[in-house]
């Protein structure tokens, strides 16, 4: 007869226990990260040991890219915090969906405030991988967010953890199992690497071409071409360069206010109360919470849809495709370009131009980040309005340059959308399979897949 579970109905041969007696018959421990006091804003540090936090928890891994860091004395004072391979971190509160499976890279970093950190231990008869993979089951994510604690913001605790009904195949079927997650994953995880590459591409050349002014320096000292620019663009270059309090202004460019270049606008959310604004809602509605959930800067969909009379209760309307979305709080600083038509709450500022190219709009948000960041006010969390964003400096180089870089950077944007794409469709695969192999609903092993009658 088939064993009930909180992931539905199990093999006869396949255990139900729960995390906490699993982690101490297998000689391990679940606990949370340092507390505020254990570990000050001030003591973070440029270079140092990774601190893992929430936000650096995506999709089964840990995002490295602005992550946070500690000095390797403070590493010392909280060795019990420092995760092995193996070991699973997960988002302790807001977003509790969030874990991520340590790799042998990461080990010796930190788990940080706001995370949990499972270690199931040498003798555990559960492979971490899978546990990592179990945690994601949509029946225990529900089972997590229903039992954790807090009106405001939901957090879990070590007790909670350790209740957490937790189901138990063979080895053997765990092995399989995440073998065929890892290996959607891994592609997953390879176009991520290419995206973030492809990024780095189009932002050198933006970065040579627009804060260096490299082509311009190298025609003054003499040069007749510069690589990767075309000849035609090279040979209109003004040489004349005016210091002005702006910065370098070579001729032909021009400084002044965002606003006064490009539409930048923000939105509203419609009341969630009124249901003809969301019910059966096909509109995309962009909020931060979308924007830090990317693993590339472009955003596909979003979280929520609205109606159309949504749309129209937003006095910004829909934004078109290639509209750059800049999270202007909690926190500041979320970057994308919309690859959907897009409405947008207030938390959001969207910026579009027909006449500049999308990627140059997101490179100069992105390289001005400091200044935007400055202009910030509020007592509770840091925010941007409309108002000040639109008052900041902007570079708008001639016509002919700012062609050329689309040239090469809009490609790039078509690529990374595609991949990005791409990887929707694999996450879906593996989001569909994990619910019927975890549940042994689908069977794999040695012998091949087969489903259970």
């Amino acid at each position: 007869m088939a064993t009930e579970s909180l992931v539905g109905s199990l093999p006869d041969e396949w255990e139900v226990t729960t995390l906490g007696a699993l982690v101490k018959g297998g000689g391990g421990f679940i606990q949370t990260g340092p507390f505020g006091s254990q570990l000050h804003s001030a003591d973070y540090v440029e270079a140092g040991i990774p601190a893992i936090m929430p936000i650096n928890i995506a999709e089964n891994r840990v995002d490295a890219s602005n992550i946070a860091r500690i000095t390797p004395e403070d590493a010392s004072r909280l060795s019990r915090y420092l995760v092995q391979a193996g070991d699973i971190v997960c988002s302790r509160r807001g977003d509790l969906e969030r874990r991520g499976l340590m790799r042998e890279n990461e080990e010796g970093w930190l788990c940080g405030t706001g995370c949990l950190m499972v270690r199931l231990g040498g003798k555990s008869p559960v492979e971490p991988a899978y546990a990592s993979y179990y945690l994601s089951h949509p029946s225990v994510r529900r089972w997590l967010a229903q039992h954790a604690v807090g009106a405001t913001m939901p957090n879990l605790n070590i007790s909670i953890m350790r209740a957490l009904p937790f189901v138990v195949p063979p080895r053997d079927e765990q092995r399989a199992v995440t073998a065929i997650l890892a290996d959607l994953d891994g592609k997953i995880d390879l176009n991520d690497r290419v995206n973030k590459t492809l990024v780095a591409v189009a932002r050198a050349v933006f970065k040579a071409w627009f804060t260096d002014l490299a082509p311009i320096r190298a025609k003054q000292a003499g040069a007749t071409a510069f690589p990767g620019m075309p000849q035609q663009v090279f040979e209109r270059l003004a040489t004349e360069v005016s210091d002005i309090p702006g910065g370098p202004l070579p001729r032909g460019w021009q400084h002044a206010p965002v606003g006064q270049i490009v539409r930048v606008a923000g939105g509203k959310t419609p009341s969630t109360k009124d249901h003809r604004f969301w019910e059966g809602g096909e509109h995309a509605f962009c909020t931060p919470k979308d924007l830090s959930r990317l693993r590339s800067p472009v955003l596909l969909d979003t979280e929520r849809h609205l109606t159309q009379s949504g749309v129209e209760r937003i006095s910004s309307g829909q934004f078109p495709i290639g509209t750059v979305l800049l999270s202007s709080r909690a926190p500041i600083g979320y970057l994308a370009v919309a690859e959907t038509p897009v409405s947008v709450n207030q938390g959001i500022i969207a910026m579009h131009s027909a006449a500049i190219p999308s990627s140059y709009l997101w490179f100069w948000a992105e390289a001005n980040m400091p200044v935007i960041e400055s202009r910030a006010g509020g007592s509770t969390f840091a925010e941007i309005s409309k108002a000040s964003f639109r008052e900041i400096s902007f570079l708008r180089p001639d016509d002919s340059l700012l062609a050329a870089f689309g040239d090469i950077a809009e490609p790039i944007l078509r690529l990374i959308t595609a991949n990005e794409r791409e990887s929707v469709v694999l996450a879906a695969i593996r989001d569909a399979l994990l619910p019927e192999l975890v549940s042994g609903s689908v069977r794999v092993g040695p012998a091949g897949e087969r489903a259970r009658g």
